[in-house]
């Protein structure tokens, strides 16, 4: 084993306090502890994704109190008074990863508004900006197995941060010493303090309400009597997106049981990602005796929705990205132009790997789309340039093939 390795092995072995990391480097065999501690957690535009465990290569409490740290120092160097907001999702030590970036965002001044309890990556997005804060971060690995979790960072716009903040934030990242040059406070005496306090319930309710101002036809789930089997694969999906299906006035929403409440094992599902048919399996088990019209399968983190409809023998189709963002693009465009409500220069936006049919739909309506780079910050940064020039009403609609879909300015992830 490399000497270096070695070392940082034995130095994390002495100045580790978390029982768990501990018992876990002492069983380490010499493989384990060098894909622990060969190297440091990538940090990019995405933040930090790893493995749940001991070591700089790996998702736990010291990791995330580093790079924590070196956003602080970040934001500290370019204003002296910052706030950020903080989201988790349903995975393993999401909710406490999520505290102790707190106590250090605290224990350095920064003020913090964090959700109470798991919220879908968009009302990050939107609360960023609600609150008017400098910085955003939720703790998710997205859709990866159960054995991962992450940390993504978000600009004050409510968009993943840039390449050039990434590489700025990794910089100062890098210049933070595990355990000696981190800032800690404990949680509850923040929130006694004031530095620390939780989302009201009265921003989550104007996400519903900018959420339902997207309907381009409000009266008619309600009036289809359309059915529908939810699953949030045990993630953050739940309560809004039933919420929402309720006010939108679908009365016949089925859950699946076994995945309906939040747990980070995904016992169900080993891959919880709605691109996959495995994904759906609960749900399509259920459809044998409900035989809904629609099943719809969110991540863990609620960024992305997969829908499945029955076909003409009662079978259910898995429809993919570009199917869905295609319809959804065509329906929103037309029923806006019958309505009077589209604006008169449209703009659509795609990524370079979404499909071109977009492009002809969006032509036969007159839409203008931009097309760019992959990633959902990218759809979000157009939209924030068209804001700034007062035009953020020529958005119409944005989405990836990779199943993420937004058809108002409101949020940009």
């Amino acid at each position: 084993m490399d000497s270096e390795i070695n070392l940082n092995y034995k130095t994390w072995l002495s100045r580790a306090t978390d029982n768990e990391l501990l018992q876990e480097l002492l069983e380490m065999s010499d493989n384990e502890k060098t894909d622990a501690f060969s190297r440091d957690l990538e940090f990019g535009t995405g933040g930090l994704r790893g493995v749940i465990g001991a070591g700089t290569n790996r998702m736990n409490v010291y990791t995330v109190r580093r790079a924590t740290q070196g956003l602080c120092n970040y934001l500290l160097k370019r204003k002296s008074s910052n706030s950020v907001a903080i989201a988790f999702d349903s995975r393993i030590k999401s909710s406490f990863f999520a505290a102790e970036a707190a106590g250090v965002f605290s224990a350095n001044g920064i003020r913090v508004h964090i959700f109470a309890e798991l919220m879908p990556t968009p009302m990050l997005s939107y609360a960023v900006r609600e609150l008017n804060c400098d910085a955003g971060i939720v703790i998710t690995a997205s859709h990866n197995p159960a054995k991962y979790n992450g940390y993504k960072v978000y600009g004050s716009d409510g968009c993943q941060i840039t390449l050039e903040m990434a590489e700025a934030v990794l910089e100062e990242i890098s210049n933070v010493d595990y355990f000696d040059d981190v800032k800690t406070a404990v949680f509850d005496d923040a929130v006694k303090s004031g530095s620390i306090a939780y989302i009201p319930n009265s921003l989550i309710e104007r996400f519903y309400d900018d959420v339902l101002k997207c309907a381009v036809n409000p009266e008619i789930c309600a009036q289809s009597g359309l059915s529908v089997i939810y699953t949030p694969l045990n993630g953050a999906g739940s309560k809004p997106v039933k919420a929402i299906l309720n006010r939108m006035g679908v009365e016949k929403i089925y859950t699946v049981p076994s995945q309906d409440s939040p747990d980070g094992n995904f016992p169900t599902c080993k891959k919880p990602n709605p691109e996959e048919r495995s994904a759906f399996e609960k749900a399509l088990e259920q459809s044998v005796s409900i035989k809904p019209d629609l099943l719809l399968a969110t991540d863990p983190d609620c960024d992305r929705v997969g829908i499945a409809v029955r076909d003409g023998g009662g079978e259910y189709t898995l429809m993919t990205g570009n199917e869905v963002g295609c319809l959804l693009l065509d329906y929103i465009l037309s029923q806006r132009k019958n309505s009077g409500t589209l604006p008169a220069a449209p703009v659509v936006v795609k990524t370079i790997v979404t499909s071109v049919m977009a492009d002809e739909i969006a032509k036969s309506y007159g839409a203008e789309v931009i097309n760019t780079l992959t990633g959902f910050k990218f759809i979000g940064e157009q939209i924030g340039l068209l804001e700034k020039n007062g035009q953020a009403n020529r958005f119409v609609f944005g989405f990836e093939e990779s199943y993420g879909y937004l058809a108002g300015s409101y949020a940009r992830d």
